[in-house]
Protein backbone atom coordinates (compact mmCIF):
# COMPACT_ATOMS: atom_id res chain seq x y z
CA UNK A 1 0.00 0.00 0.00
CA UNK A 2 1.16 3.51 -0.83
CA UNK A 3 -1.06 5.24 1.72
CA UNK A 4 -4.58 6.60 1.46
CA UNK A 5 -5.71 8.24 -1.79
CA UNK A 6 -8.63 10.66 -1.68
CA UNK A 7 -10.56 9.88 -4.86
CA UNK A 8 -13.32 12.44 -4.30
CA UNK A 9 -14.51 14.37 -1.27
CA UNK A 10 -17.25 16.94 -0.69
CA UNK A 11 -19.96 17.64 1.85
CA UNK A 12 -22.26 14.86 0.66
CA UNK A 13 -19.82 11.96 0.31
CA UNK A 14 -16.18 10.91 0.17
CA UNK A 15 -14.37 8.05 -1.54
CA UNK A 16 -10.95 6.84 -0.40
CA UNK A 17 -8.69 4.21 -1.90
CA UNK A 18 -6.38 2.07 0.19
CA UNK A 19 -4.56 -0.49 -1.92
CA UNK A 20 -7.18 -2.61 -3.65
CA UNK A 21 -10.10 -1.33 -1.56
CA UNK A 22 -12.35 1.67 -2.13
CA UNK A 23 -14.14 3.03 0.93
CA UNK A 24 -17.18 5.23 0.34
CA UNK A 25 -18.79 7.25 3.13
CA UNK A 26 -22.09 8.98 2.40
CA UNK A 27 -24.02 11.52 4.45
CA UNK A 28 -27.21 9.82 3.21
CA UNK A 29 -27.08 6.12 4.18
CA UNK A 30 -29.89 5.39 1.72
CA UNK A 31 -27.56 6.17 -1.18
CA UNK A 32 -25.07 3.43 -0.30
CA UNK A 33 -27.97 1.04 0.23
CA UNK A 34 -29.34 1.89 -3.20
CA UNK A 35 -25.89 1.47 -4.71
CA UNK A 36 -25.53 -2.04 -3.26
CA UNK A 37 -29.01 -2.99 -4.43
CA UNK A 38 -28.43 -1.60 -7.92
CA UNK A 39 -25.16 -3.48 -8.37
CA UNK A 40 -26.88 -6.71 -7.32
CA UNK A 41 -29.59 -6.18 -9.94
CA UNK A 42 -27.51 -4.84 -12.84
CA UNK A 43 -26.58 -7.47 -15.48
CA UNK A 44 -23.25 -5.77 -16.20
CA UNK A 45 -19.78 -5.98 -14.60
CA UNK A 46 -19.57 -4.05 -11.32
CA UNK A 47 -17.25 -3.85 -8.32
CA UNK A 48 -17.42 -6.58 -5.67
CA UNK A 49 -19.02 -5.45 -2.41
CA UNK A 50 -16.62 -6.35 0.43
CA UNK A 51 -18.88 -5.05 3.18
CA UNK A 52 -21.61 -2.51 3.78
CA UNK A 53 -22.14 -0.88 7.14
CA UNK A 54 -24.11 2.35 6.60
CA UNK A 55 -22.99 5.02 6.08
CA UNK A 56 -19.83 3.24 4.79
CA UNK A 57 -19.39 0.88 1.84
CA UNK A 58 -16.22 -1.02 0.93
CA UNK A 59 -15.69 -2.15 -2.67
CA UNK A 60 -12.92 -4.13 -4.33
CA UNK A 61 -10.93 -2.31 -7.00
CA UNK A 62 -11.84 -3.12 -10.60
CA UNK A 63 -9.09 -3.58 -13.21
CA UNK A 64 -8.96 -1.30 -16.22
CA UNK A 65 -8.69 2.38 -17.05
CA UNK A 66 -11.47 4.98 -17.33
CA UNK A 67 -13.10 5.25 -20.74
CA UNK A 68 -12.51 8.99 -20.52
CA UNK A 69 -12.79 12.06 -18.32
CA UNK A 70 -14.86 15.18 -18.75
CA UNK A 71 -12.64 17.97 -20.02
CA UNK A 72 -9.87 15.68 -21.31
CA UNK A 73 -9.45 14.09 -24.75
CA UNK A 74 -10.23 10.38 -24.75
CA UNK A 75 -7.57 7.86 -25.69
CA UNK A 76 -9.98 4.93 -25.78
CA UNK A 77 -10.65 3.60 -29.30
CA UNK A 78 -14.10 3.84 -30.90
CA UNK A 79 -14.62 0.11 -30.28
CA UNK A 80 -14.33 0.68 -26.53
CA UNK A 81 -17.07 3.33 -26.69
CA UNK A 82 -19.21 0.92 -28.71
CA UNK A 83 -18.59 -1.72 -26.05
CA UNK A 84 -19.81 0.74 -23.42
CA UNK A 85 -22.94 1.24 -25.51
CA UNK A 86 -23.48 -2.54 -25.60
CA UNK A 87 -23.16 -2.70 -21.80
CA UNK A 88 -25.73 0.08 -21.55
CA UNK A 89 -28.04 -1.89 -23.80
CA UNK A 90 -27.89 -4.84 -21.37
CA UNK A 91 -28.64 -2.56 -18.45
CA UNK A 92 -31.51 -0.82 -20.24
CA UNK A 93 -33.01 -4.18 -21.18
CA UNK A 94 -32.95 -5.49 -17.60
CA UNK A 95 -35.99 -5.59 -15.28
CA UNK A 96 -36.74 -2.24 -13.71
CA UNK A 97 -35.39 -1.57 -10.21
CA UNK A 98 -38.15 -1.37 -7.57
CA UNK A 99 -37.53 2.31 -6.76
CA UNK A 100 -38.59 5.21 -9.04
CA UNK A 101 -36.53 7.93 -10.67
CA UNK A 102 -37.32 11.56 -11.46
CA UNK A 103 -40.54 12.29 -13.31
CA UNK A 104 -40.80 14.72 -16.21
CA UNK A 105 -42.40 17.24 -13.86
CA UNK A 106 -39.50 16.91 -11.40
CA UNK A 107 -36.98 17.39 -14.21
CA UNK A 108 -38.82 20.51 -15.32
CA UNK A 109 -38.94 21.92 -11.77
CA UNK A 110 -35.22 21.32 -11.27
CA UNK A 111 -34.37 22.91 -14.62
CA UNK A 112 -36.46 25.96 -13.72
CA UNK A 113 -34.86 26.29 -10.26
CA UNK A 114 -31.31 25.95 -11.52
CA UNK A 115 -31.74 28.28 -14.50
CA UNK A 116 -33.20 30.91 -12.24
CA UNK A 117 -30.36 30.44 -9.74
CA UNK A 118 -27.68 30.70 -12.44
CA UNK A 119 -29.07 34.05 -13.54
CA UNK A 120 -29.96 35.47 -10.10
CA UNK A 121 -26.51 34.64 -8.70
CA UNK A 122 -24.70 35.98 -11.76
CA UNK A 123 -23.11 32.64 -12.59
CA UNK A 124 -24.04 32.79 -16.28
CA UNK A 125 -25.58 35.45 -18.54
CA UNK A 126 -29.37 35.39 -18.79
CA UNK A 127 -29.40 35.18 -22.59
CA UNK A 128 -27.06 32.17 -22.60
CA UNK A 129 -29.14 30.38 -19.97
CA UNK A 130 -32.33 31.08 -21.91
CA UNK A 131 -30.89 29.71 -25.17
CA UNK A 132 -29.44 26.59 -23.51
CA UNK A 133 -32.68 26.04 -21.62
CA UNK A 134 -34.63 25.88 -24.88
CA UNK A 135 -32.30 23.07 -25.98
CA UNK A 136 -32.62 21.32 -22.60
CA UNK A 137 -36.41 21.30 -22.81
CA UNK A 138 -36.13 18.55 -25.46
CA UNK A 139 -35.82 16.05 -22.56
CA UNK A 140 -39.21 17.05 -21.14
CA UNK A 141 -41.25 14.48 -23.03
CA UNK A 142 -42.69 11.03 -22.25
CA UNK A 143 -40.31 8.07 -22.37
CA UNK A 144 -40.45 4.35 -21.68
CA UNK A 145 -38.65 3.92 -18.33
CA UNK A 146 -35.64 1.61 -18.23
CA UNK A 147 -33.04 0.66 -15.63
CA UNK A 148 -30.58 3.58 -15.79
CA UNK A 149 -27.24 4.09 -14.09
CA UNK A 150 -28.05 7.75 -13.54
CA UNK A 151 -24.50 9.16 -13.46
CA UNK A 152 -22.68 7.34 -16.23
CA UNK A 153 -19.71 9.65 -16.62
CA UNK A 154 -17.01 8.04 -18.79
CA UNK A 155 -14.69 7.82 -15.79
CA UNK A 156 -17.26 5.50 -14.19
CA UNK A 157 -16.74 3.01 -17.05
CA UNK A 158 -13.50 1.03 -16.82
CA UNK A 159 -12.09 -0.66 -19.89
CA UNK A 160 -9.21 -2.95 -20.75
CA UNK A 161 -8.54 -2.40 -24.44
CA UNK A 162 -12.01 -2.66 -25.95
CA UNK A 163 -13.55 -4.70 -23.11
CA UNK A 164 -15.61 -3.09 -20.35
CA UNK A 165 -14.29 -4.46 -17.06
CA UNK A 166 -16.58 -2.61 -14.69
CA UNK A 167 -19.16 0.12 -14.21
CA UNK A 168 -18.80 2.10 -10.98
CA UNK A 169 -20.79 4.50 -8.75
CA UNK A 170 -24.40 3.29 -8.80
CA UNK A 171 -25.85 5.60 -6.16
CA UNK A 172 -28.06 7.42 -8.71
CA UNK A 173 -29.42 4.26 -10.36
CA UNK A 174 -33.19 4.27 -10.86
CA UNK A 175 -35.90 4.07 -13.48
CA UNK A 176 -35.34 6.69 -16.16
CA UNK A 177 -34.72 7.69 -19.76
CA UNK A 178 -32.21 5.54 -21.61
CA UNK A 179 -30.97 8.57 -23.56
CA UNK A 180 -30.00 10.28 -20.29
CA UNK A 181 -27.35 7.58 -19.71
CA UNK A 182 -26.15 7.91 -23.31
CA UNK A 183 -25.91 11.68 -22.87
CA UNK A 184 -23.96 11.67 -19.59
CA UNK A 185 -21.52 9.17 -21.08
CA UNK A 186 -20.88 11.29 -24.17
CA UNK A 187 -21.37 14.86 -22.87
CA UNK A 188 -17.67 15.71 -22.98
CA UNK A 189 -17.01 13.53 -26.02
CA UNK A 190 -19.79 14.25 -28.54
CA UNK A 191 -17.69 12.75 -31.33
CA UNK A 192 -18.24 9.33 -29.69
CA UNK A 193 -22.04 9.53 -29.66
CA UNK A 194 -22.33 7.55 -32.88
CA UNK A 195 -20.07 4.80 -31.50
CA UNK A 196 -22.14 4.51 -28.32
CA UNK A 197 -25.43 4.42 -30.23
CA UNK A 198 -24.00 1.79 -32.58
CA UNK A 199 -22.96 -0.35 -29.62
CA UNK A 200 -26.29 0.19 -27.91
CA UNK A 201 -27.95 -1.33 -30.94
CA UNK A 202 -31.48 -0.16 -30.14
CA UNK A 203 -33.82 1.03 -32.85
CA UNK A 204 -33.09 4.74 -33.01
CA UNK A 205 -34.27 7.70 -34.99
CA UNK A 206 -30.92 9.47 -35.29
CA UNK A 207 -32.41 12.91 -35.85
CA UNK A 208 -34.81 12.67 -32.90
CA UNK A 209 -32.45 10.84 -30.54
CA UNK A 210 -29.49 13.13 -31.22
CA UNK A 211 -31.80 16.08 -30.53
CA UNK A 212 -32.81 14.58 -27.17
CA UNK A 213 -29.23 13.66 -26.27
CA UNK A 214 -28.18 17.24 -26.94
CA UNK A 215 -31.06 18.28 -24.72
CA UNK A 216 -29.71 16.07 -21.93
CA UNK A 217 -26.23 17.57 -22.40
CA UNK A 218 -27.73 21.03 -21.89
CA UNK A 219 -29.94 19.88 -19.00
CA UNK A 220 -26.98 18.31 -17.23
CA UNK A 221 -24.79 21.37 -17.70
CA UNK A 222 -27.47 23.76 -16.49
CA UNK A 223 -28.57 21.71 -13.49
CA UNK A 224 -25.11 20.63 -12.29
CA UNK A 225 -23.20 23.91 -12.41
CA UNK A 226 -24.33 25.46 -9.12
CA UNK A 227 -23.96 22.15 -7.25
CA UNK A 228 -20.41 21.77 -8.54
CA UNK A 229 -19.48 25.30 -7.49
CA UNK A 230 -20.96 24.74 -4.03
CA UNK A 231 -18.97 21.54 -3.54
CA UNK A 232 -15.54 22.73 -4.61
CA UNK A 233 -15.50 21.65 -8.27
CA UNK A 234 -14.87 23.83 -11.32
CA UNK A 235 -17.60 23.62 -13.98
CA UNK A 236 -15.79 26.44 -15.85
CA UNK A 237 -12.79 24.20 -16.61
CA UNK A 238 -12.24 23.66 -20.35
CA UNK A 239 -14.60 21.06 -21.78
CA UNK A 240 -16.73 20.86 -18.65
CA UNK A 241 -20.31 21.83 -17.79
CA UNK A 242 -20.20 25.54 -18.64
CA UNK A 243 -18.61 24.84 -22.01
CA UNK A 244 -21.41 22.33 -22.64
CA UNK A 245 -23.97 25.02 -21.81
CA UNK A 246 -22.20 27.49 -24.12
CA UNK A 247 -22.21 24.94 -26.94
CA UNK A 248 -25.93 24.31 -26.42
CA UNK A 249 -26.62 28.03 -26.33
CA UNK A 250 -24.75 28.60 -29.56
CA UNK A 251 -26.59 25.79 -31.31
CA UNK A 252 -30.10 26.17 -29.86
CA UNK A 253 -31.85 23.48 -31.79
CA UNK A 254 -31.60 19.98 -33.24
CA UNK A 255 -28.92 20.80 -35.81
Amino acid sequence: MDGVEVVVAHRERATLRVGGVFLKVDADPARTGREVAAMALAPVPTATVLWHRPPALALAAVPGAPLGRLGDPTTAPPAAWAAAGAVLRRLHGAPLPPWPGRSVDELAMLLDTECRGLVDEGVLPADLVARARRVAEAVLRPWEPVFVHGDLQPEHVLVDGVEVTGVLDWSEAARGDALADVAVLTMGHPERLGDVLTGHGADVDLDVDRHVVRGWWAWRGLTATRWLLAHGFDPFAPGCEVDVVRAAGSREGPG
